[in-house]
This record gives structure tokens, sequence and C-alpha cells, in this order.
């Protein structure tokens, strides 16, 4: 049985959608607060592993539901989890004397398809293989159970955040935004006594995905570093107002994407700086947009993910929001291992039976918990 007021140590293991690899990260949780991090660390994918799991996600589009027949999905399954055991161990020997003292991983996997309107959602990672090689308990599939109870399956740290931020805090309404593969913005309302209030959670729209996709194909490199091409490139403001006219942005949350619901289709024929431009407006805008859905008006924004390396999407963000708009970093969270820590954070909830998602952060219609428990052998 789990102790109440144990400290877990625990390891947290994300690999997102924007799918450059893993983070892997250490977290000392009770589930509720956090007492500290430890080391963390990122193994990217290769060139190999990267175009495989988009054959993966293409397999998915075509599929009515996720399977275990398709041997090409097992393999990479099976090869994803290996690479997570790779970071692991690289963890397990960062911590030198600590070793032993690691109580549970909390792994995500890779998500190759969301379908929250089908009632599913599909992250590859044999749970139980990486239970055995590490020997380790390890929690998976965090997913599927908000989903069994009406939710979208995403977005899945809120509860992470709000427990981040009642730690450390400088106001009293606040929005995080992970600028991930897709966006997403947590919305946290703090009561006077400093415990959080309401909690709001849903995906803003596309992030790096669509600039990923659109940097690969024109330049065989999948990023736009520090947003140099979308600088000196011209916004396209009849492309961006028809990306924009899509009905996801008027849809109340909760509500989540697939990477794929987006793509760079209407783009043809610009120049690859004023593609880089329009599409990192395009991000900018849905965030704008999401405002519109907020009980009340945030004090301050903070951004994490991998978008906030991007400096002209950092500087346009704080040109269209009219509050402040800082990294993660300036409230002293890694913004690079946040995601990874958060999975840290769910597995020790899981494993005491405390709710992963609120009916305000996927539209489940109870607090859920979730995952499937995986014991080494």
């Amino acid at each position: 049985m789990p102790e109440e007021d144990k400290i877990y140590c625990a390891v947290g293991l994300m690999s997102g959608t924007s799918m450059d690899g893993v983070d892997a990260a250490i977290i000392y949780t009770d589930g509720e607060t956090v007492e500290r991090n430890g080391p963390s660390l990122t193994v990217p994918y290769s060139d190999d592993i990267r175009t495989r799991i988009k054959e993966a996600i293409n397999i998915s589009s075509s599929l009515s539901a996720p399977t275990t027949e398709n041997e090409f999905i097992n393999q990479i399954e099976l090869d994803l989890t290996d690479i997570h055991h790779q970071a692991v161990e690289e963890l397990r020997a960062m911590m030198g004397g600590e070793l032993d003292m690691i109580d549970v991983v909390g792994f995500h996997g890779q998500t190759i398809a969301h379908r929250p309107e089908k009632n599913w959602t599909w992250q590859i990672g044999n749970g139980g293989r990486l239970a055995g090689k590490t020997g380790l308990t390890v929690v998976n599939n965090m997913r599927a159970n908000d989903m069994k109870y009406g939710g979208e399956g995403a977005p899945l740290l809120p509860l992470y955040h709000g427990a981040l931020l009642k730690e450390k805090r400088k106001h009293d309404c606040i929005g995080i935004v992970n600028i991930g593969g897709v966006a997403n913005v947590t919305w946290v309302k703090f009561e006077e006594g400093g415990d959080v209030g309401d909690i709001l959670a849903f995906d803003t729209g596309p992030g790096n995905a669509l600039i990923d996709d659109w940097m690969a194909a024109h330049t065989g490199k999948p990023i736009d570093l520090d947003g140099q091409a979308a600088a000196t490139g011209l916004n396209h403001e009849e492309i961006l107002m028809g990306l924009m006219a899509s009905p996801y942005f008027d849809e109340r949350p909760p509500k989540s994407l697939d990477r794929n619901d987006f793509n760079i289709q209407s783009l043809r024929g610009l120049s690859l700086e004023d593609g880089a431009a329009t599409l990192t407006s395009f991000i900018v805008e849905a965030i704008v947009a999401a405002q519109a859905h907020f009980p009340s008006p945030v004090d301050a924004w903070y951004v994490c993910g991998g978008g906030r390396h991007n400096k002209t999407l950092m500087r346009r963000l704080r040109r269209h929001l009219s509050k402040l708009v800082d990294p993660v970093e300036v409230l002293g969270w890694r913004g690079d291992a946040l995601e990874a820590e958060g999975f840290g954070y769910l597995a020790v909830r899981a494993l005491k039976g405390l709710p992963l998602t609120l009916p305000t952060t996927t539209g489940c219609s109870k607090p859920v918990t979730g995952g499937d428990i995986h014991h080494p052998r």
C-alpha cells in the first residue's frame, strides 16, 4: 500500500509531439506537493527513429482504434521503450549514491494518434518491458481512464502546474503556456489563502509541429532555430485568417488536438521565411484567442516547452498579450524538464489513487485517477 506521508523519488519520462527525443527527470514528491527536483537529461531521437515515428503516425491515421496487430508499430514501440530505458539508466548513473532510491517511473510514451472525438488516444511504449528492464515500478497509459469518463485525455499536467505555482507565485491569476508540438494553456486562479481555487486547461492550437514540418520540407532540418527564418519573413494575413477560421477556436474548453489536425498545405508557394513567419503568428493568434475562454484575465503568462527558445515567437507573444510574458525559468522552474517532471508527479498520484485530471482540465465527468501500474518481476 502507498505510504500517506512518504516523499517518493520518481522518474518522469516524456517524448512529445515534436518528436525531438526523450526528456527524463527526477522529482521528489508526495503526489501533492513538490519537495525538490533531481537530475534531468534528454536522449535525442535519431533521424531514423523520427522517420519511423512519423510512419507510425501515418499508419494510425487509417485505423479506427489502437491495435496490437501492426508489426511495424509493435517494433517501433519496443525500440522506443528501449530508448526510454537508456534514459532511466543514464539518470541512475547521474544519481550516484542515490542509485536505489527510485520508487516509480512515470512513462508517458510516444503519442501517435489522439482522437478524443472517437474516445481514444494512442501512446506507444511497453510499460511491462520497461519495468522488467529497469527493475522499477512503472506507470503508463495515463490518459485512457480520463477518456473512459468522458474526458479529452489532455492536457495532463495542469495539476502539476498548480502544485508548482502554489509553492512559488507572484500573482493571483496565472496562465501557463506549454508550446510543444501542440500548444496548451493552464489557467489558474488562487484563493485569498493561497490555495488553488479554479483551474482550467485546454489545447490552444498548433505549437512547434507545423513550423518543424515547414522547415523540414524546405531545409531538411525540422527547426527554425531561434526563430531566425520567421524573423525575416512577412506575415500573410489572408492565410493566417484562413487558419484561424477553424471552428476549433470557438469551441468551449476543455478541448484538445491531435498533432495533425492542422497542416501546412495552405502555405504552399510561400518562401521559407514567409511560411515560418505566418506559422509563428498562427501559434500566437491561437494563444491570444484562447483568452476568450478564460473566466477572468490573467495577471501574467509563463511559457514552457520548446517554443520558449524561439526568440521571434516570444517577441510576438509579448507584443500581442497585454500582460507580462516570461519563460518559466523566472519562477525557478526547469523549462526543458517540466513535462518529464510532471509525469513523475502523476505516477506518484496514480500509485496513491489521487486524481490525474479534473472536469475543468479535460472534461471528464468527475475527478479521475488513471494509469496502468507494472511491477518488475
